[in-house]
């Protein structure tokens, strides 16, 4: 894609929250320069949902405007462990969790990007070979004054809460892989500000040209509310089933769709206007994310798997039905009486824990037989069948069983 210096600003400004320094990038762009473009992920977590895609999303738009992807897996940083928005020390990971966790990511990631556009890199190739000595010196270019004005250390300092000496190495890593790889551009969420500005410092420092920022706002999940998170069960993840990625779209609140559009979606900014005003003229929303479930699950599967979505969608939500393929699930009551709906729901894998469970029941979003419960101690009793649903998308047939001891 061949784009004029002005239109292709508009592409990488689009949904962003703040450019430094707008002028040094156009200056890059009107030397006709391919631009190193980097983002980083630690592999704490094996699964990227849609929240992760936002900053993969302007990936692949930098890629069509012809520039060089550099997918970062910080498997160096990893053992350190991000402190960014953490008020205790977080565990670091081993470098056996840190690489299958790594090879997860990189099967996921060209759900999205152009692999043949894309560098995908580790940043213990550079790290391992800067050595303890190496590290020392980089150490020695900030001083702790400087890292406590980060946010996240300044609160837990001013708390007497601990901050171990690994953690101030963080940002110092993550800008040195702007060093490393000689970044032009990179981009991060909103709540990495810090760190990215510490890849320019050190670039300076080493007498590089120093790299433009983009960061990108932090995408809030299914609530509506609270940043899209899988310890909230907020998430849509791209592996999971098309028809669950499809149903988890449509449940999006109507006033949250036009953002999910602005930062996700390949439509212009000109036929989101559009569909707006449709809107305002009494176009169902429901309509527009439909639109936009299609798209999401062509892209991490095919159309013919979204087609499909859309019809197992119809025929659960607007008829009422129950899918064909409901999952039976056989539980033994081991208390010799029944199970308790919670349990169920969890070793059902309707929800991640009982935790969870409860704060659905809570909020109305769990029936059986059809039924809204509102109890979190009922317990179905041995011999039950029944049809246990919870929220729009989730089913199962549910079997209690006696023990058999």
């Amino acid at each position: 894609m061949v784009a004029g210096v002005n239109e292709a600003l508009q592409i990488i400004k689009r949904g962003c929250d703040e450019l430094i320094v707008e002028h040094e990038l156009v200056a890059k762009l009107k030397a006709g320069k391919v631009l190193r473009v980097k983002a980083g992920f630690d592999p704490t977590a094996p699964d990227l949902h849609l929240g992760h895609t936002v900053l993969l999303n302007k990936m692949k738009q930098l890629q069509d405007l012809g520039h060089h992807a550099l997918f970062l897996i910080g498997d160096f940083t990893g053992m350190i462990g991000d402190p960014t928005g953490k008020n205790t020390t977080r565990p670091p990971l081993t470098r056996e969790q840190v690489a299958e966790n790594a090879k997860s990511y990189t099967e996921q990631v060209f759900k999205i990007l152009d692999p043949d556009k894309t560098e995908v890199v580790f940043n213990s190739t550079w790290m391992d070979q800067l050595g303890s000595a190496g590290v020392m010196k980089l150490a020695a270019t900030h001083t702790v004054a400087r890292m406590l004005e980060r946010d996240d250390f300044s609160k837990r300092y001013k708390n007497n809460q601990p901050i171990a000496i690994h953690e101030f190495l963080y940002p110092l890593v993550q800008g040195y892989d702007s060093v490393a790889l000689n970044s032009d551009l990179e981009l991060g969420g909103t709540d990495q500000k810090f760190n990215l500005l510490m890849g320019r410092e050190l670039q300076k420092h080493y007498g590089q040209a120093p790299q433009c920022v983009l960061t990108m706002p932090l995408l809030e999940g299914l609530d509506g509310v609270n940043k899209m998170s899988k310890s909230l069960g907020n998430y849509i993840g791209i592996t999971e089933p098309a028809n669950e990625i499809f149903g988890k779209i449509m449940s999006i609140p109507d006033t949250l769709m036009w953002r999910y559009l602005e930062l996700l979606s390949s439509a212009s900014l000109g036929d989101i206007a559009i569909w707006k005003q449709k809107v305002v003229e009494g176009l169902n929303p429901r309509d527009i994310k439909v639109r936009f479930a299609q798209e999401m699950v062509s892209r991490f599967y095919n159309a013919t798997a979204a087609e499909n979505a859309l019809l197992d969608f119809e025929s659960r939500f607007r008829q009422g039905g129950v899918p064909d393929d409901l999952v039976t699930v056989e539980l033994t009551a081991t208390d010799g009486k029944g199970v308790q709906i919670a349990q169920i729901m969890k070793q059902a894998g309707l929800s991640a824990s009982t935790s969870e469970a409860n704060r659905m029941i809570d909020q109305g979003g769990v029936k059986v037989d059809g039924e809204k419960i509102s109890d979190r101690g009922l317990v179905l009793p041995i011999g039950s069948e029944c049809v246990l649903q919870v929220g729009k998308r989730k089913y199962a047939k549910v079997l209690i069983h006696p023990n058999s001891n």
